[in-house]
């Protein structure tokens, strides 16, 4: 693990540690009702935040093939929640197959062997093109365009949006000497710290709301409180990145721009589908796909970002030292 994401861990676990406080010195408290269910759910998110820190710090320790395995997990899933809220017919059953079994871990098997040059297209390209070929093999015609563009979004934010995260990796970052962990690191703490201020400014100076029929608990406070000190947040960690303190800033404006309306275009899909939450995988949170909703739209922008402004480039096949590494894919 890079030397440099000691001083944030340690930070993280000591956030952690003073919540998992506060939260058990309220529950011995007496309260209504009402107060005791959020201190509940409360006690839920700071367990379930646990787990989640525990498991991606975990992931950062063992290295880029474990953040592959990890986020195919994660895409897996919330490609799941989403399909599942979904209506769907006999006749896309084997188009969902394909998705499910074949494009989605083709496609992180590209991203393992690091070939950017075809995994950036894979899904974009050419799966889009074979998802309706495959569905009019059905010979049913009824919602055809829009099964097959549900499931064509699907796949570009579930999977191949969010396999940009363990692509972060794969970026020669001028520098850096392949310590990349740092930059995934900044990546996930600006897009979830931004959705924890968001909320903590919302609820405590929140008024006036941005979209109440998207997202009813989206405030003009909480939205400008919440970005504005993940920026500061962002700021503060540039020591520890290749990026000075204006870099650092400006890029943790454009991670919580595009995380805050990405929450907000998933929100409006599942208040189209009559939805509150994508799933109950994880405790206080919802499901996989509420959890995640912000990187899936920030990861592909700080990664191009990365790769353009600040590195050599990603070639287009894979390097002769992956196979070194990859051994069980020597054959591939």
């Amino acid at each position: 693990m890079d030397s440099n994401i000691l001083p944030i861990v340690m930070t993280l676990v000591g956030l952690l540690s003073l919540s998992s406080v506060i939260t058990w010195r309220l529950g011995r408290r007496k309260m209504n009702q009402q107060s005791r269910e959020t201190i509940v759910n409360l006690r839920e998110r700071v367990n379930s935040w646990w787990v989640m820190l525990g498991v991606f710090l975990l992931v950062l320790w063992a290295g880029p093939l474990a953040s592959v395995v990890m986020f195919a997990g994660v895409s897996f899933f919330a490609l799941r929640e989403y399909l599942t809220l979904l209506p769907t017919r006999q006749a896309d059953h084997k188009s969902l197959f394909w998705a499910f079994f074949v494009i989605l871990p083709a496609h992180y098997v590209l991203v393992a062997i690091e070939w950017y040059g075809l995994s950036s297209i894979f899904i974009p390209v050419y799966a889009f093109v074979f998802l309706p070929f495959r569905r009019v093999l059905a010979g049913e015609t009824d919602d055809f365009l829009a099964s097959v563009a549900r499931l064509q979004w699907g796949l570009l934010v579930c999977v191949y949006f969010i396999s940009h995260l363990p692509m972060i990796y794969q970026i020669p970052v001028v520098g850096l000497k392949g310590e990349n962990g740092i930059l995934l690191l900044f990546l996930v703490i600006c897009a979830q710290a931004s959705d924890v201020l968001q909320y903590v400014w919302g609820k405590s100076l929140g008024k006036r709301k941005i979209a109440p029929k998207v997202s009813p608990h989206k405030t003009v406070a909480g939205t400008v409180g919440g970005i504005g000190t993940t920026v500061l947040l962002g700021t503060a960690m540039s020591g520890l990145t290749p990026f000075d303190v204006w870099e650092a800033g400006i890029i943790a404006l454009i991670v919580c721009l595009a995380g805050f309306f990405g929450g907000l275009v998933m929100s409006a899909i599942k208040r189209d589908l009559g939805a509150k939450d994508w799933g109950n995988s994880i405790p206080g949170h919802g499901g996989f796909m509420d959890r995640v909703d912000s990187l899936c739209f920030a990861a592909p922008l700080y990664f191009h970002i990365i790769n353009f402004f600040f590195s050599e480039g990603i070639g287009n096949r894979p390097s002769p030292e992956v196979w070194e590494r990859l051994p069980w894919l020597g054959g591939f």
